[in-house]
């Protein structure tokens, strides 16, 4: 008769979110997160087949405030609030950024998260390749700014550097950069998508905005 289990699944996703914030996603291991738990490695394995598995109940737990209703208004409204959580999401555990990336289409909350976007973008008006392509220019708008803010935030040493650069040779990347280091990432996240969303409007021929439910 196998032993009954000590831990539950929920026990070991919280110790492998331990592991990932104190040590970072480089740490991660099935032997890390056994030690946390206060089990041997083999004895992990009667939660979960492996890593890959793991990492998913890691990604699906930190994406769970993605799937929550979203309030009825403007569709370019409704697309920000969904893009605000999972920027939100992955800021709350940085390490984790790579295993979201990865596990982005395989864990239930993340495929939740787009079939809501997917059907604000249909509501709006968007259909087809169109509705294809502004949803994948979102979600790249939405990823590439995490990736940015963890690997090369805007007061990082790179943007430092750049903006140290001879004016006469660099004029517009000095200046740039500068400027680039004055700017607040919130700001910068929220116009961009404000001027990615406008410029999906007008190339999707004025999708309408349906109105408050």
């Amino acid at each position: 008769m196998p032993r009954p289990k000590s831990h539950t699944l929920t026990d070991v996703t919280t110790a492998a979110l331990t592991v990932l914030d104190q040590d970072g996603y480089a740490a991660l291991s099935m032997r890390a997160v056994a030690r946390e738990l206060g089990v041997s490695p083999m004895a992990l394995y009667r939660y979960v087949a492996d890593r890959d598995e793991l990492e998913r109940l890691v990604a699906d737990r930190i994406l769970e405030p993605l799937v929550q209703e979203v309030d009825a208004g403007p569709w370019q409204h409704r697309i920000a609030v969904l893009a605000d959580r999972l920027r939100a999401a992955a800021g709350a555990h940085p390490e984790a950024v790579p295993l979201l990336l990865r596990h982005r289409h395989d864990t239930l909350n993340s495929v939740r998260w787009i079939e809501t976007m997917l059907a604000v973008l249909a509501e709006a008006g968007f259909h087809s390749a169109g509705r294809v392509l502004a949803q994948r220019a979102i979600v790249h708008h939405v990823l590439g700014a995490i990736q940015a803010q963890q690997l090369s935030p805007l007061d990082g040493a790179g943007t430092a550097s750049l903006a140290e650069l001879p004016p006469a040779e660099f004029p517009h990347l000095a200046a740039t950069a500068s400027i680039a280091r004055g700017m607040d990432p919130d700001d910068e996240f929220h116009r961009g998508l404000a001027s990615l969303l406008e410029g999906l409007r007008r190339e999707a021929g004025s999708p309408t905005t349906p109105p408050p439910a």
